[in-house]
């Protein structure tokens, strides 16, 4: 039984196994897409308070955490990957226990993993940001910074794990609306604490941990109040076992490649922060104006991951294919169209946040080379999601981990030590993407051929 064919179907959800897909993508996508602009724009209020307001070297502590924080908690975060490939599963199928054992599994998971993380950014970050060579002018506001900030974990990961709920039964409208109230409410304490109370870095990260505690909020509310299959009962939350593993093993790989992706990162950070505080803050913020192109392709990962997710447990098996060409061509378009406008007007975007000229010249640096060839990024992403979608996971980070973070890797302890310049950091980024798209792209050709003949 396809469960998306019942009556009295929401509004909120999307037929995904049945009718012409083109339109229920666009109509999938483009709220996800929003909701990650606006995420975006409410971090980058962040950085433009601290940078306009406190100097660069705050707007340097807040931007330069970004690649130890994803380190930290992608690992976990990939589990919400594995919660959306499973859930998905089991609404296409119909399979109404194992769907309500799913939603109470991952979201006892998320709390305790939320936990966990508090604790472990509050003791590892003084230690890992001297690592990474945080100039000492930088250190003692990116250590105040990240351990405030760890102490809205488990509420990022309530709503990260609640929001791959809805999105696994097509309902991308209601987070979109809850992380527009989260982020508003954002702005204001930032305005209010930074601004007002002169708080620094201290103010940001206060009123990022009361967003996020308000959107987890806001999200548990909807799956407690559903008459749907995948409620929410606080007294029936528990971990079943064979649903967790389950989670664990489409979830664990895609966290670890994120977790690796964040080493490479953080290696190119820790290279950049040997330039000083100005290309820090130059590529914090030319990292944050790259975020919104970045963000934007992401999202036809998490519909590519949906779609062929609800489609492999219906065994719409032909769909599989139309879905994974579509998305492939909708992240091509997007990323040319958004990386390019991005490079033609980032002088512009980049003044938003420094007013300093060389701070503004190594920005342009970087937006040149990532970009212009940053759909490369976003087809390699569409094909990961893909190949997730009817079950595989530990290929694709295989894959991403040899094409692109253990490229980068190598890269940085051989070409760049020869050639130590920012030019030839941020050129492994496209030569990275290149090798990485081919191979993704000839395994899931080989997986679709397999699952073709099987059905």
């Amino acid at each position: 039984m396809i469960h998306n064919t019942k009556t009295g179907m929401k509004s909120y959800e999307i037929d995904m196994c049945n009718g012409p897909l083109f339109g229920k993508l666009l109509l999938f996508t483009l709220p996800l897409m929003i909701s990650g602009i606006l995420q975006l724009l409410f971090n980058a209020a962040d950085m433009i308070v601290v940078g306009r307001w406190v100097g660069s070297d705050a707007l340097a502590a807040v931007g330069s955490n970004g690649p130890l924080i994803n380190l930290l908690v992608n690992v976990f975060l990939g589990l919400s990957v594995g919660t959306n490939v499973m859930i998905a599963r089991f609404y296409g199928s119909g399979q109404k226990r194992e769907l309500s054992e799913m939603v109470h599994t991952s979201l006892l998971t998320a709390f305790i993993c939320g936990v966990f993380l508090i604790f472990l950014g509050f003791f590892v970050a003084p230690a890992a940001l001297k690592a990474m060579g945080s100039p000492d002018e930088v250190l003692p506001q990116s250590v105040l910074y990240l351990r405030i900030y760890f102490f809205s974990m488990p509420a990022m990961m309530l709503y990260n794990f609640g929001s791959a709920i809805l999105r696994a039964v097509g309902d991308t409208r209601r987070p979109l609306y809850y992380l527009t109230v989260a982020g508003v409410i954002n702005i204001i304490l930032n305005l209010t604490l930074v601004v007002g109370f002169s708080m620094g870095v201290a103010g940001v990260a206060l009123a990022t941990t009361v967003s996020q505690i308000v959107s987890a909020g806001l999200v548990l509310n909807c799956l407690m109040n559903t008459k749907e299959d995948y409620r929410l009962d606080i007294k029936s939350l528990r971990i079943v076992k064979s649903k967790l593993f389950a989670m664990a093993r489409i979830g664990i790989p895609a966290g670890l490649q994120g977790a690796v992706f964040s080493v490479s990162n953080i290696l190119i950070q820790s290279s950049i922060n040997s330039f000083g505080a100005t290309a820090m803050a130059a590529n914090s913020a030319a990292s944050n104006l790259e975020g919104f192109v970045y963000t934007s392709m992401n999202t036809l990962q998490q519909t590519s991951v949906s779609f062929v997710s609800q489609n492999y447990g219906a065994r719409q098996y032909k769909r599989i294919g139309l879905i994974s060409l579509q998305c492939v061509g909708m992240v091509t378009v997007i990323g040319l169209v958004m990386g390019n406008g991005m490079y033609l007007a980032g002088s512009l975007l980049l003044r938003l946040y420094s007013k300093e000229d060389a701070v503004i010249t190594m920005g342009l640096q970087r937006i040149a080379y990532v970009c212009c060839f940053y759909f490369l990024c976003g087809v390699m992403d569409t094909l990961v999601g893909c190949i997730r979608g009817i079950g595989y996971s530990v290929l694709p980070m295989l894959v991403s981990l040899s094409g692109a973070c253990l490229f980068r890797i190598i890269w940085i302890y051989t070409v760049f030590q020869e050639h130590r310049s920012l030019d030839t950091l941020y050129i492994s980024y496209p030569i990275s993407w290149v090798l990485t798209v081919m191979v993704h792209l000839a395994c899931f050709l080989f997986l679709y051929a397999r699952l073709r003949k099987k059905a």
